[in-house]
This record gives C-alpha cells, sequence and structure tokens, in this order.
C-alpha cells in the first residue's frame, strides 16, 4: 500500500517483480495467489510482471564482474561452524572473514563453496524517507556477506540490486525490516557502478513477540470483502482516513493518491531483516 501510494501521488509507475530467487523454497501457484490478490483489492501495475527465478543471467553476470574486480571470493564455511561467530549490533551473526584470503586446510576439500563479496572498513550511510540519515559499518555489523549460497541460488541482496536497476527504479518503498539491509545493497550498487534510488521504510505490522506477521507465524488471511483490509492498512499507516466510506477499491485508491503523506507515517524500528534474505 505505501509502495502504490506513493508512486500515484508522485505521477510515477508502480511496478510488480516477483521475488522468487529462492526457487527451492517457492510454492507452486503462490506467485499467482499474490497476483490475484493484487488485482482484488485494486492494485494496477504499470509495466509486465519481472520475475526473479527467470533473471539468473543477469545475476551470474554481476556476480562475474565482482570476482573480476577481486570484489568476490569462495567461502567453505558451513552453517554450524558460522552459528558461533557473535551477534552484531543489528542481530546478525558477522562474518569473520575466515576464507578471505583463499580456502585453507580442510576446506579447500569442500565441493560446496559460497560466494561472498568484501566489504569496506568504512562506513555506509545514506537519509531514509522517513528514518533520516542511517549509517552502518558493514565490517563491524555484517561482514563479508554471501552473495550465491553454496546450492548455487542468488541471495536476494544481490539480486534486487541488479534488477532495480535494471528496471531503472528511482524510488525503493518496503518494510522496515529490510532497512539493515540497505547499506549491503548500496555497497553492492557502488561496486557494480549502478545507481542508488532514494528509500523509504515504513512501518510493518509485527506480533506481540516482535516478529513480523505472516502465514508461517499464524497471521489470518485477508478478507474477501478489499475495503476493509484497504482502510485498515491505510489506519495503521498513520494517513488520514477518508470522509466518506468509499464505496470500490478505485474511489479509495483515488481518495489515497491524493492525501498520501509520509510525514504522517508513525516511527519506525530497525529490525533485523529476513533470515532469507540475509544468506
Amino acid at each position: 500500500m505505501a509502495s502504490y501510494a506513493d508512486a500515484r501521488a508522485a505521477a510515477g509507475q508502480w511496478l510488480v517483480r516477483i521475488e522468487d530467487v529462492d526457487v527451492p523454497r517457492a510454492r507452486p501457484g503462490a506467485a499467482d495467489a499474490i497476483l490475484r490478490a493484487l488485482e482484488r483489492l485494486g492494485f494496477e501495475w504499470d509495466a509486465p510482471v519481472w520475475r526473479q527465478s527467470q533473471r539468473r543471467a543477469a545475476y551470474e553476470e554481476a556476480l562475474a564482474a565482482l570476482c573480476a574486480a577481486g570484489l568476490a571470493y569462495p567461502c567453505a564455511c558451513t552453517r554450524r561452524e558460522l552459528a558461533a561467530n557473535p551477534m552484531g549490533r543489528i542481530g546478525e551473526r558477522v562474518y569473520p572473514g575466515t576464507c578471505r584470503d583463499g580456502l585453507a586446510g580442510e576446506r579447500a576439500t569442500r565441493r560446496r563453496t559460497s560466494m561472498r563479496v568484501r566489504v569496506p572498513a568504512a562506513p555506509i550511510a545514506f537519509t531514509d524517507r522517513l528514518c533520516g540519515r542511517q549509517e552502518q559499518r558493514l565490517a563491524e555489523d555484517v561482514g563479508d556477506f554471501i552473495v550465491r549460497r553454496s546450492d548455487g541460488v542468488f541471495a536476494y541482496q544481490l539480486a534486487v540490486v541488479v534488477d532495480d536497476a535494471a528496471q531503472r527504479i528511482t524510488d525503493v518503498v518496503r518494510g522496515a525490516d529490510l532497512l539493515a539491509s540497505t547499506p549491503r545493497q548500496i555497497h553492492l550498487q557502488r561496486a557494480l557502478g549502478l545507481p542508488t534510488p532514494r528509500y523509504l521504510h515504513v512501518p510493518v505490522a509485527i506480533d506481540a513477540r516482535g516478529a513480523k506477521l505472516s502465514k508461517q507465524r499464524g497471521a489470518q488471511a485477508l478478507p474477501a470483502a478489499p475495503l476493509p483490509a484497504l482502510l485498515a492498512a491505510w489506519a495503521f499507516l498513520g494517513q488520514a482516513m477518508p470522509p466518506c466510506a468509499p464505496s470500490s477499491p478505485r474511489e479509495f485508491w483515488a481518495f489515497a493518491s491524493a492525501n498520501w503523506r509520509p510525514a504522517r507515517l508513525p516511527p519506525t524500528p530497525t529490525l533485523a531483516a529476513p533470515s532469507a534474505y540475509c544468506e
């Protein structure tokens, strides 16, 4: 809702991308169900839907460029070995650089390796449209991070950077659970010579334990009637409610596009990124 209203208020285009780069985890029919739900709620996208599962060649090219620049290297560390690493400031385990200077000892014999990108010692800063100035030292908070897993699946961080540039994205509007990922993406953008879009990270609905609501955690499905869901989400985002109840999703969106005010968004805490996006 926030991204759609922001795009329409700026007379911009709104694009839909199915981020199914992790093919083994993708459930058959899930993407089509998402698109049907968006249509039912009145969302209209302005270009054909992109699917990351069909973009592997582009990610391979980007990884090759990182390797050619000496910025990516193979890592043979296992999840069990990394589980002992200390937690960083943003709630993720910091990679200590075990394989940064090459695979040594028994690790050199392992058949499966991931690919990591080297991170700078200097901080990476950006200004979020809601949260203000953000600064992160990747070397201290994350360490060299994975851009392709040992099973060959490309990481979200690399895929989204490549696709944002290819689709000429100027503004990214997404949940605050991805705020901590943004410096990694900016680092990759700079390494690949790609532009950096503006960012707006908005509140996400969480449960009593502070975890993002999802079907995996028992969140209820959207109601069949679209208007109650639209109005509830609009209120959650702190926006001014329509003076009269809209009679259709189209009428709601006409109001929302004219009355979207990012400044009204509630304060947004930084949340740890979803584990699937950190791999």
